[in-house]
């Protein structure tokens, strides 16, 4: 399994972690996904992202019911808070909701789920609060763009962004042209959510998938582990690809073995251009 430091931290997690968004949303679905996490954790994927959204809280339990079995310590542990609770106490109380349903007494990382209509400089305050209060080791934010990333980091007095997480996938790679190089410069860990684009994969006999394929030919890998690897491959990116088919798991985790020519790299920008001028952030 492949750890880097996470952005300026210097913290090393897996440069692959897993994600739980849409997990928490069927009561039936639960007992697979604590699995599909706990097998995760138990390859070494101990990056795992939620946040107060998913489910309505839910997700955040499923993670606490995986994690119960694992050191506290070897794991990495994200959350988000809602915009509309982004006021400055309100993001204290929010991330105390969240430690709660997690069962744990904090957190490795805390986001702003995407931009509020709260003065960004009060979400701040209350992050750096937390971090002050031990509730959390770092603090960053989602769906930002440059644009935004400043003014949210001109808004701190203490603490630095450790982390944008944003929508990075192989028919989004707009943020390749300002975003990943301001974070870069200035230590921010990029963690891309949806790298497998929800079902919006590169369909079998497209030319994009057979490009992926006469790759992974080579590798010993599959198609989802050479877009995998692609779109972690220089040390600011991470990413959280959510499974809860088992095959699924064993798959996203043995993607960071994977070593890519600079000959694949090239190929692999060449089937899945990004955009040649500056675009709006994608979300999803």
């Amino acid at each position: 399994m492949e750890r880097k430091p996470f952005g300026w931290t210097g913290v090393e997690i897996p440069a692959i972690g897993q994600g739980s968004w849409r997990m928490g949303e069927s009561r039936g679905a639960r007992d697979r996904e604590v699995e599909a996490l706990e097998l995760g954790l138990r390859l070494g994927v101990t990056h795992v992202d939620t946040a107060e959204m998913y489910g309505n809280g839910s997700a955040e339990e499923i993670v606490a019911d995986a994690i119960a079995g694992f050191s506290r310590e070897e794991l990495f542990l994200t959350s988000k808070v809602l915009p509309e609770n982004a006021t400055r106490k309100g993001t204290t109380r929010a991330c105390e909701r969240s430690l709660k349903r997690l069962r744990t007494d904090y957190l490795d990382l805390y986001l702003l789920h995407w931009p509020s209509s709260h003065p960004i400089a009060e979400t701040m305050a209350g992050m750096e609060d937390l971090v002050r209060a031990g509730k959390t080791r770092f603090l960053g934010v989602s769906n930002f763009d440059v644009s935004d990333l400043r003014e949210a980091m001109a808004a701190l007095s203490r603490e630095r962004i450790a982390c944008n997480q944003v929508l990075y996938n192989l028919s989004h790679r707009g943020i390749e042209r300002e975003l990943v190089p301001f974070c870069a410069r200035n230590g921010i860990a990029v963690v891309g959510y949806t790298p497998l684009a929800k079902g919006g994969f590169p369909s079998a006999g497209s030319a994009g998938h057979r490009v992926l394929e006469e790759i992974a030919a080579k590798r010993g890998a599959t198609p989802r582990q050479v877009a995998l690897r692609f779109l972690t491959r220089s040390a600011e990116l991470f990413t959280i690809p959510k499974a809860v088919d088992p095959e699924h798991v064993r798959e996203n985790a043995g993607a960071s073995e994977l070593l890519l020519s600079a000959d694949d790299v090239t190929a692999i920008a060449a089937a899945f251009p990004a955009p040649r001028r500056r675009v709006p952030l994608a979300t999803a």
